[in-house]
């Protein structure tokens, strides 16, 4: 059973930057999905970045597109979200998620929680936007 470490997130100013990161111990992620989730205040959780099994595919969300930047290392277990140009409605609880069925971003991304197929997930990383 993998145990999954979550670090990062914080406060930061409008436009700032953070990284926020997921390890899987005891966890070979090669043939696994792997994603972020967030979940704003009153809104649903939804998928906003995501990496294909194989990570040569990526998926990321029209509200962070060109902002954010997902990143895995398989020799690690380890997911990555850099977040850059951060504004206040990026201000959410974030989640990662993993499972070895689907394999592929965009399918992954783009249930809807309820349906997404949470093999090893984070307890939530806090991150906090202020203007």
């Amino acid at each position: 059973q993998a145990q999954v470490v979550e670090t990062g997130g914080g406060t930061v100013q409008a436009g700032g930057s953070l990284r926020i990161s997921c390890t899987f111990l005891g966890l070979t992620t090669d043939d696994y999905v792997m994603g972020w989730f967030r979940q704003a205040p009153g809104q649903e959780r939804e998928g906003i970045a995501c990496s294909s099994y194989d990570g040569h595919g990526t998926y990321y969300a029209g509200s962070v597109a060109d902002r954010f930047i997902i990143s895995r290392d398989n020799t690690k277990a380890t997911l990555n979200l850099e977040m850059n140009g951060l504004r206040p409605d990026d201000t959410a609880m974030y989640y990662c998620a993993t499972t070895m069925s689907p394999r592929h971003a965009y399918e992954y991304c783009t249930r809807s929680w309820s349906s997404v197929p949470r093999d090893y997930a984070g307890q939530g990383i806090q991150v906090t936007v202020s203007s």
